[in-house]
């Protein structure tokens, strides 16, 4: 089959988020099996003008942003891409909301009966700042987005909810859980490095906290609950970019404030071989977001074979509850109860510990591309039938 897909960031800008190595991971994933695969997306970087090059087997057209605002662009090339190449393509897969990229290349699908699926990776419900204008985006552009796919994609059981909630047809919303390579992380680095990096003592446990620095990921929270619960011995690391202006020097301020600002670690933004030497030398990973459609960093943890203490408003949960971690309602009390009972209960930690590679093989991406496989079929299929 020949896809496209649209989004808005790929590689290699890793700062902007968890999509950018989810629809990576996707894209090359169907072209080793066989898929001709083409990704249109925008360029972060420095000024040169659109070009196209291949990435793991994928091909890839980066477009200039001739305007940028926040994550939102507007391209050099995307109309003249979306008259001459769009009907080279049996299906389009459009990735995100809140951006121009995805409702133009739908406009120009439905006038040229390419059909589309849409997966809006928790953003159907605006859940961060420009409430207003993420209305009007979608009274104007996300409606008729919508209303032409084939299918809508839900990363997880509580995203399909929430998409049902909001008036889509139970025969448009599908569900495809998100994934981790399991390749990836097969070989992972001996235990050490990364406390050596920051002078972590061998034996003081380490709490990991690794995402955007925004406030609904719940850092001032966990900050909080690991000064009441760990008052004179542990680290916290916190590692990510800096999503919002000034919110690290507040989170620093924070630290300094509950008297753990010697004991709390900002690394700023970790990839590849970095990232893995944190979780190798983490003793849990804890995430108390107020939302996340699925939660990428929770299934690498696991992967790594970390117990997890999550907010009930993470998608993974259905995948953690009571068998590789915690669940908790986002109440300062409750992550502070259960950061000691994990730190603590070695009988509970170790069975969650054990767990990890079962509940990691169920997330692994060729079992989730072959479902992504079977949903192109039938939203093919959908889009042959008259409208």
């Amino acid at each position: 089959m020949r896809i496209l897909h649209v989004t808005q960031t790929y590689h290699p800008f890793l700062e902007r988020g968890g999509p950018t190595v989810k629809v990576r991971a996707i894209a090359e994933g169907l072209a080793r099996r066989g898929h001709q695969v083409t990704v249109l997306t925008s360029w972060y970087g420095g000024h040169y003008g659109t070009r196209q090059v291949e990435v793991g087997g994928v091909e890839v057209h980066y477009l200039r942003s001739l305007v940028r605002y926040r994550a939102t662009t507007l391209n050099a090339g995307l109309f003249s891409f979306c008259r001459t190449r769009l009907r080279d393509f049996d299906l389009v897969h459009i990735y995100g909301l809140y951006d121009l990229m995805g409702p133009t290349v739908a406009h120009y699908c439905s006038r040229s009966g390419v059909p589309y699926v849409l997966e809006p990776l928790g953003m159907t419900r605006p859940i961060d700042r420009n409430f207003r204008m993420k209305r009007i985006w979608h009274r104007i552009l996300g409606a008729p987005l919508f209303r032409h796919a084939s299918l809508v994609i839900a990363t997880s059981q509580q995203e399909e909810r929430e998409l049902l909630e909001e008036g889509l047809p139970r025969t448009q919303v599908v569900l495809r859980y998100n994934g981790v390579d399991l390749a990836d992380f097969a070989t992972l680095p001996p235990r050490g490095a990364f406390r050596r990096e920051w002078a972590i003592p061998a034996d003081e446990p380490v709490v990991l906290f690794l995402g955007r620095l925004i406030p609904r990921k719940g850092v001032d929270l966990l900050i909080s609950a690991f000064a009441t619960a760990c008052p004179t011995q542990g680290r916290l690391v916190v590692a990510g970019p800096d999503g919002e202006p000034n919110y690290l020097k507040q989170m620093r301020a924070l630290a300094q404030t509950m008297g753990v600002e010697s004991r709390t670690i900002f690394t700023g933004p970790l990839y590849g071989d970095q990232k893995k030497l944190a979780y190798v030398d983490c003793d849990l990973f804890v995430l108390p977001s107020r939302y996340e459609n699925f939660a990428n960093v929770v299934a690498e943890a696991i992967a790594c074979g970390k117990p997890v203490i999550i907010s009930d408003r993470c998608g993974i949960s259905e995948f953690v509850d009571n068998q590789v971690g915690l669940v908790i309602p986002r109440d300062l009390q409750v992550l502070t109860d259960s950061l000691r009972r994990l730190l603590t209960d070695q009988t509970l930690y170790h069975r969650f510990q054990k767990a990890c590679p079962r509940v990691a093989v169920r997330l692994d991406w060729p079992q989730m591309l072959s479902v992504q496989e079977a949903l192109y079929a039938q939203a093919f299929a959908v889009g042959q039938e008259p409208r």
